[in-house]
């Protein structure tokens, strides 16, 4: 059997991750093996009655940035050789399929979630490997984007999904395409109906209609893919 992938999320706020990752595939992931999550909260790191993870900017400025010791304490403690070290951050390199390709090919994810105005940038400079954007805009903290890449990289492994790879292989973003229209039955519903084309059971017919909508459709909403 495949050794699972680990993968940890460290952050101030666990609650927020532990729904996520009990539910639907992820689940399912966790329960067949092929995954291990570990929530880790930061704080447990701290040393003071407080448990104190954010202090006040040197230089001035708004807002609190997380201390670097609980960061160093609590990833030294957990990493593994090989291990990468990803920081959700808005400055990092926007996360696509590829990337969530090559991560599902690791052993150990470490998912690092700010707060506040960020991390101090010593935890940056000393520790991160990775800094992945889920896009150009700013959530409180990262702990959604982590669930974000969770998600795309765990429905990758082997076996997670039903249909095995095929389940992978036919979806936006492979081959640089948005995926095609799908439809089920019943075969009209309120007037609209299911085009002819999918219903005659001619294969080849049927893959190249859904090429070329999937290039219309690339087209009309991600020309930039096309490039």
């Amino acid at each position: 059997m495949t050794e699972p992938l680990l993968i940890d999320l460290l952050t101030v706020f666990p609650g927020m991750l532990r729904g996520f990752l009990e539910e639907s595939m992820l689940k399912r992931a966790g329960a067949m093996g092929a995954v291990i999550f570990r929530t880790i909260d930061l704080r447990d790191f701290a040393h003071d009655a407080r448990r104190t993870a954010d202090d006040r900017p040197y230089g001035g400025g708004p807002g609190m940035i997380m201390k670097p010791e609980l960061w160093f304490e609590a990833i030294e403690t957990i990493r593994t050789p090989g291990a990468r070290v990803i920081l959700m951050t808005p400055s990092g390199k926007t996360f696509q399929q590829a990337e969530a390709r090559r991560l599902a090919q690791e052993k150990h994810l470490i998912l690092l979630c700010g707060h506040y105005e960020g991390i101090d940038e010593r935890v940056r400079d000393a520790l991160v490997t990775d800094e992945l954007s889920i896009g150009d805009y700013v959530l409180t903290n990262g702990a959604l984007p982590a669930a974000v890449v969770t998600d795309a990289v765990v429905r990758l492994l082997p076996g997670v999904l039903g249909g095995g790879e095929a389940a992978t292989q036919e979806e936006s973003f492979t081959e640089s395409l948005l995926e095609f229209p799908q439809y089920t039955r019943p075969a009209n519903y309120r007037g609209m109906a299911v085009p002819e084309v999918l219903q005659g059971g001619n294969h080849a017919e049927v893959a190249a209609w859904r090429k070329g909508q999937a290039l219309d459709r690339t087209a009309r909403q991600r020309p930039d893919l096309l490039k």
